[in-house]
């Protein structure tokens, strides 16, 4: 979230990043309402703690002097402002919470680097890698060969789980398992440190990485208290909430596969076929964090990170700066890489990496202490970014790698992981 002091400060830069993604309010007729009310409040009980400090004094002095009168009624007075003291505390914290409530629901400043736009239309380009396939044959949809194949099945995964959810088998389960160990293991190769995680996880969590409140309807329930979780980014990132890091530990680079849940809300009609946007599905997740100085270097590094693995497959795929009207609440920056998928004709998402400057590390209080630069702490910088989502990269493995014949040729990096197939084949 955003600094309530910056927010009272900056009301017109917080409008103007508001109005800059399109679809995002905050009351601030209703934010400066609170804060004047929560001055005018800490002014009136100062004042009744001075009077009731003076006549306090007042009472010892009125008791020597034999006028007991006089004093009691100075006691009245000190236990009526204990009352209302009191009573103001108690409206100051309302105060407080409703002021952090208000705050915790405007998304991130996008930085000044990132382009004005309305919309995933306006995302720029900033490279590319790769030359998509030139097929002298008619190739198919992911959702047509895997099931050929009999690596996909969807028909059973509904039956089993209800729409949008399916089943691997066969060389697609090996496929599924062998991408993840191969993603994990380039990953920790560079200096990541693996993390096995819950997939269960509760509510402070999510609001730390800004999920809750504003995305509950995307989350799965498994009781009033405790969700799926949507990204492996929301556990790795909690990991050190509330905690206090040493800048000679900086940068922390963490990752780890889960499988994540979402409900998808509002996305009906997009997507449905294949394996592109699904309620469950596997990631492996990248997650830094660094100091103010390091992260947007940091950012540029996760993204290539992402990119290396693509690159490793041999698939090709391009690199988009996310326009104001496309980034996340909890974002500052984000860079989007898309791999080709012949069945659309065109580059889809398959990793999202951010830059969350101090956002996120307000909500979960995340700071880190570098005694020879200043005093006190300082909040982290947090970044995250897909690496990559398994499911996509499998479809995209299927739809670039097939063959006139409806075999699939297994990418040679991934061929020690497959037990040494080269070549997938129809079952049976």
């Amino acid at each position: 979230m955003l600094d309530i002091k910056f927010v009272r400060e900056n009301p017109d830069l917080v409008d103007e990043s508001c109005a800059s993604r399109q679809n995002a309010h905050w009351d601030r007729e209703r934010f400066f309402e609170l804060d004047e009310e929560r001055r005018a409040t800490i002014v009136e009980v100062e004042g009744l703690q001075a009077e009731r400090n003076a006549a306090s004094k007042k009472i010892g002095q009125l008791m020597r002097e034999g006028k007991r009168e006089e004093a009691e009624a100075a006691k009245a007075q000190v236990a009526s402002n204990k009352d209302r003291i009191a009573e103001l505390d108690t409206r100051r914290s309302e105060i407080e919470q409703e002021l952090f409530d208000l705050v915790a629901g405007i998304p991130n400043i996008p930085d000044e680097s990132v382009p004005y736009g309305a919309d995933d239309s306006d995302n720029p380009e900033v490279r590319r890698w790769g030359t998509p396939r030139e097929f002298d044959f008619e190739p198919k949809a992911h959702w047509d060969l895997g099931p050929e194949l009999g690596i996909i099945d969807f028909e059973r995964g509904v039956k089993i789980a209800g729409s949008r959810f399916y089943v691997l088998g066969g060389m697609g389960a090996r496929l599924e398992r062998a991408l993840i160990s191969f993603m994990i293991d380039m990953h920790t190769k560079i200096g990541f440190k693996e993390w096995w995680l819950p997939v269960i996880t509760n509510q402070a969590t999510l609001f730390g990485t800004g999920q809750l409140p504003k995305f509950e309807e995307d989350l799965y329930h498994v009781n009033p208290d405790l969700y799926l979780i949507p990204t492996a980014e929301v556990m790795l990132t909690n990991l050190h909430r509330d905690e206090t890091l040493d800048v000679a530990d900086l940068p922390l680079w963490y990752t780890a596969f889960t499988p994540c849940f979402r409900e998808e809300a509002g996305s009906a009609g997009r997507d449905t076929r294949g394996i592109i946007r699904v309620h469950e599905f596997d990631k492996v997740e990248m997650v830094k964090f660094a100091t103010p100085e390091t992260s947007m270097d940091e950012l540029e590094s996760m993204t290539v990170e992402a990119q290396e693995v693509l690159k490793a497959l041999d698939l090709p795929h391009r690199v988009i700066t996310l326009c104001t009207g496309d980034i996340g609440f909890s974002a500052r920056k984000t860079y989007d890489v898309e791999v080709w998928l012949p069945s659309y004709n065109a580059y889809k998402e398959i990793s999202s990496c951010s830059n969350c400057w101090d956002f996120q590390a307000r909500r979960a209080n995340i700071k880190y202490k570098d005694p020879a630069n200043f005093k006190g702490t300082r909040y982290v910088h947090t970044l995250n970014g897909s690496g990559l989502a398994v499911g996509r990269t499998m479809a995209a493995i299927i739809e670039n790698y097939q063959n006139a014949d409806g075999t699939i040729t297994v990418p040679a990096a991934l061929v020690p992981y497959m037990g040494g197939v080269e070549t997938i084949v129809p079952e049976g």
